[in-house]
């Protein structure tokens, strides 16, 4: 792994062929988790200065073409994770080794202890993330009302209940929450409805007409096969 660490965050040009997808196609809409505390984490994660979805080029070329594609049907993607500083892959390995197990740990692993979350695939301790071959993402329906936002201070169901009660994302109804470790996240889980089976394999589908592929045990992580990129550590700045 090469990791390109020590500048500043907000002096910098982007190395490596990274872009800022917002440069690439603005009609994608961000919704960058671990820039805030609304993910398994609960806390912003090292690394994350703004909340930017950052990609390598061809990645936001191929992103920008999904998104014309979808958008005659009403729909938009929607971005949780980009590229991933290694610091923040970090971040993730120090949480699942603290010792606590919190309601909001259980919130997005209501069955798995945090402890078996890596031997289980379900979080890796060198992300495809960090070399920017990676994805975390949704789609929306254009036309539905997508205002809820998240309330810190609500305490809503786990990842896996149904969508009223778990915690709104302005999205699709994919059957669970992002960021789910349970086996109803897996992308041909049976135990979902046949309309949010429809709505994965339609994601599915729009994302490997430009390569991408699934994880079979996360219906939201897409990864661009045999980009054999290195790994890199700077932090995402705001977007000049």
């Amino acid at each position: 792994m090469i990791l390109l660490t020590g500048r500043p965050a907000c002096a910098q040009a982007l190395p490596g062929g990274f872009v800022y997808l917002r440069d690439i196609d603005a009609s994608i809409i961000q919704d960058i988790r671990y820039a805030g505390a609304n993910n398994f984490v609960g806390k912003r994660l090292s690394g994350y200065a703004a909340a930017e979805c950052v990609v390598k080029r061809e990645v936001g070329l191929r992103l920008k073409a999904v998104q014309q594609e979808l958008s005659r049907q009403n729909l938009s993607l929607k971005m949780f994770d980009c590229y991933r500083p290694t610091r923040a892959v970090a971040d993730m390995v120090a949480w699942s080794q603290n010792g606590r197990e919190t309601p909001a740990d259980r919130r997005f692993s209501p069955r798995l202890s945090k402890t078996d979350l890596f031997r289980l695939g379900y979080v890796a301790t060198h992300s495809q993330h960090s070399t920017g071959a990676a994805l975390d993402l949704t789609l929306v329906d254009l036309r539905a009302d997508n205002s809820a936002a998240f309330d810190p201070a609500k305490a809503y169901a786990d990842c896996t209940a149904p969508a009223e009660a778990r915690a709104p994302e302005g999205s699709i109804d994919m059957g669970t929450g992002y960021d789910c470790s349970d086996a109803k996240a897996h992308t041909a889980s049976g135990a979902i409805t046949p309309e949010q089976r429809r709505w994965r394999k339609l994601l599915v589908a729009a994302m490997a007409q430009q390569g991408f592929v699934n994880y079979s045990k996360e219906w939201w992580h897409f990864s661009l096969p045999g980009a054999h990129w290195a790994a890199y550590d700077f932090p995402i700045a705001r977007h000049p």
